[in-house]
């Protein structure tokens, strides 16, 4: 356990730091940026269990949400779709704890988080945004897309053609480099269990 919650403390200290990192994307709306402050989440998931991706990902949003510049709503947003990320990786992986079983984690919690973003952002997100910040218009957001591709004239429209590709992308990405620095980072988090561990029993012999 003192081995989960500092791994879990690293993670979450990681994942904070990358949610400041912004990469624009061409053809896509401005302010649809790529982060990679998934990744650790899903690292968490992988290592620690997929309540623990989960408990990264709200960690992150609570600690990010006094500088919010999206009335909470983009954290709140963050947290639902990391969430399915990580948690349909980190089940898969559970019942298939190899490469092949990791790699299909991802692809699967990739395509979950990026169908599942239509539904949260018709339903929740945007509808707040537009409240906030366009007096409840949302063709003020529908706009926004219409000046890169002047068909995409409804908000489904508009997610299906930019969010979804956008979002399975952002999971892909997340998955490749997952899968390039697990196993570095599995043997490490071992090595400190053997320690915490030595540790614990020297203690427990001295008593």
């Amino acid at each position: 356990m003192t081995t989960k919650i500092t791994v879990t403390a690293l993670l979450t200290a990681v994942a904070i730091a990358l949610q400041y990192i912004e990469v624009p994307i061409p053809l896509v709306p401005s302010f649809l940026k790529l982060d990679f402050s998934d990744l650790p989440e899903l690292i968490g998931a992988f290592v620690l269990g997929p309540q623990y991706g989960i408990i990264i990902c709200l960690l992150k949003n609570l600690i990010h949400l006094p500088v919010s510049s999206s009335m909470f709503v983009g954290e709140f947003s963050n947290f639902i779709l990391g969430a399915i990320f990580v948690f349909v990786a980190g089940i898969i992986y559970q019942y298939n704890k190899t490469k092949k079983g990791a790699l299909i984690g991802c692809v699967a919690g990739a395509f979950a988080m990026a169908v599942l973003s239509v539904v949260t952002n018709y339903f929740i997100v945007y509808p707040v945004y537009a409240e906030l910040w366009a007096g409840g218009d949302m063709n003020v957001i529908v706009n926004m897309y219409k000046l890169l591709l002047p068909s995409s004239d409804t908000l489904l429209k508009s997610l299906i053609i930019f969010n979804v590709p956008f979002t399975l992308f952002k999971g892909i990405v997340d998955a490749v480099i997952a899968m390039i620095i697990y196993k570095p980072l599995s043997n490490m988090i071992v090595r400190m269990n053997t320690a915490f561990t030595k540790k614990r029993d020297s203690k427990a012999e001295k008593a």
